[in-house]
């Protein structure tokens, strides 16, 4: 028979890599939020589910047993194939550990495919992340990339991430740039998958000698980063940025690529052009529509951007700073490492 796991077990297995992580519970359920890192392989699918359902709550609960028997039977041989094909441990969840994924620990054990199935399912790996992460306390200081819009921000920490620094990129986890357009062209996160991937960098970067990190808002998109976070957002050393207005616009242009999307650009820009002077919000947007892209930023940057940045950055006058002038995000990239190894103070 199947053997139940604790999270702390779970954990274990997967900081050794011993262990793959099934969820078996609908498509659209996995889509929401699932356990980082896991595959999908649903016991129903979304229509299946939802008759099932419908079953369950109009008709009876035997009712639905018996539409479900009948569903999953006739998968079962192509269902447990899936399962054979995958190499080493195996643990499986649904949302709290219930039917579908103590059906499925049963059939494969019966069929010699021994898996382990995750106490409380999906739900109790939730509360997990939620008590986790209110009780966090991030151990490394931090330095903190600040700089107007269009100064490769997110791009120097990418970059620097690849060189194996220890990056925490929240933009990322988010899958948000966190301005009025950074949704276009990515998929935003929920709350949910933003919490568990943040947690699992947390712990990956808990005993790095330093953490590097945008000053974001405590909104990115749709999420909202924990409290611990911003504490240590403000009194991290700030490293801020600054490069020439024709580099920020070109860096602009390459990160969020507007000709790819250019009505959801303009839409976008409808939502705060009640904020900008009346002439320059109708250049901005006459340059929109006509997908002449550059100038319009370059007037963002100068009439609604830069002007709302040295408003926020007056509340960190004070706090430890290190400036630094780059011509490119290239020269940016390689200013943040010096000022690391020289040893400035955190």
């Amino acid at each position: 028979m199947f053997q139940d796991i604790t999270i702390e077990e779970l954990r274990e297995l997967r900081a050794k890599n011993e262990i793959t992580m099934i969820d078996v519970r609908s498509p659209s359920e996995f889509e929401d939020s699932t356990v980082p890192g896991s595959l999908n392989i649903p016991f129903f699918d979304d229509r299946e589910r939802a008759e099932i359902g419908t079953l369950y709550k109009q008709t009876s609960v035997e009712a639905a047993k018996e539409r479900g028997l009948e569903i999953a039977s006739a998968k079962l041989p192509a269902f447990v194939k899936q399962f054979g094909q995958i190499k080493g441990r195996k643990a499986v969840f649904c949302w709290r550990g219930g039917m579908r994924s103590k059906t499925t620990a049963t059939v494969l054990s019966l069929m010699g495919i021994h898996v382990y199935r995750l106490a409380g399912g999906f739900r109790a790996y939730r509360k997990w992340v939620v008590e986790t992460l209110e009780t966090f306390e991030l151990n490394p200081p931090a330095y903190v990339i600040h700089g107007h819009t269009g100064t490769g921000k997110t791009e120097v920490l990418r970059r620097l991430k690849e060189e194996g620094y220890p990056v925490l990129d929240l933009e990322a986890l988010a899958g948000h740039r966190g301005s009025i357009f950074g949704h276009v062209g990515l998929k935003a996160n929920n709350q949910k998958t933003f919490d568990s991937l943040l947690l699992e960098e947390l712990h990956a970067l808990q005993h790095a000698p330093y953490i590097l990190f945008e000053a974001e808002s405590k909104r990115i998109g749709k999420v909202v980063m924990p409290e611990f976070l911003v504490r240590k957002k403000e009194a991290g050393t700030a490293i801020r940025l600054e490069l020439p207005v024709d580099e920020r616009v070109r860096q602009i242009m390459a990160d969020y690529r507007p000709y790819e999307h250019p009505e959801a650009y303009l839409e976008a820009f409808r939502q705060i052009k009640s904020r900008i002077h009346t002439p320059i919000a109708a250049e901005i947007e006459s340059c929109l529509e006509k997908e002449r892209f550059e100038p319009a930023i370059r007037m963002l940057l100068e009439h609604y951007y830069d002007p709302r940045y040295s408003h926020t950055a007056e509340q960190y006058e004070g706090a430890a700073q290190i400036e630094l002038k780059a011509a490119t995000v290239e020269e940016a990239v390689q200013g943040v490492i010096e000022a690391i190894k020289s040893g400035v103070p955190l």
